[in-house]
């Protein structure tokens, strides 16, 4: 019998092998998620993509604003549960911030400026744009995007080009 056909036992094994390389607690799958400042917002931030909103009326969206955003998000195959939704009107934080507590791939702007956020360059809404290894996509509010079908089709475009090329 040679050195590299050598089968061990179940107890064996286990013997050898008794601390783990990895800890997958709960409490460490959800710091790798959010793993910067504390910061109030909705979802789960499963699949590392931001969602910031502008609305002083409410938490994050009021009952009309948050179930078009679901039928956005579930249109592009993503849950509430994939995202971080954060208002800026309630909780002020500047781009550096959201970058550290959400460490994004993806972030969306609703209502909201890249001026507003400290944000190092500007870009026009329905442009998706590439910086520091993250996309960023701006667009008006999500009151104005239920009134505007135009710009609904605008903000779609690049939804799809966003989701379904990545």
């Amino acid at each position: 019998m040679s050195l590299n056909n050598i089968q061990l036992g179940s107890y064996i094994t286990q013997q050898l092998y008794t601390k783990t390389l990895v800890d997958l607690s709960e409490n460490t799958k959800q710091e790798a998620k959010v793993k910067g400042p504390e910061i109030a917002h909705l979802g789960s931030n499963e699949k590392l993509i931001l969602i910031l909103v502008s609305d002083p009326d409410t938490i994050y969206a009021d009952d009309a604003d948050l179930a078009l955003l679901t039928g956005i998000l579930n249109a592009c195959n993503i849950s509430l549960a994939d995202v971080a939704i954060v208002n800026v009107a309630k909780t002020p934080c500047d781009f550096p911030t959201l970058v550290d507590a959400f460490t994004p791939g993806f972030v969306f702007l609703l209502g909201t400026t890249p001026a507003s956020l400290d944000f190092p360059m500007n870009f026009p809404d329905f442009q998706l744009q590439n910086y520091n290894h993250q996309t960023y996509l701006s667009a008006p509010s999500l009151k104005v995007l239920a009134q505007n079908t135009y710009a609904k089709k605008q903000l779609w475009a690049c939804l799809q080009k966003h989701f379904h090329n990545s």
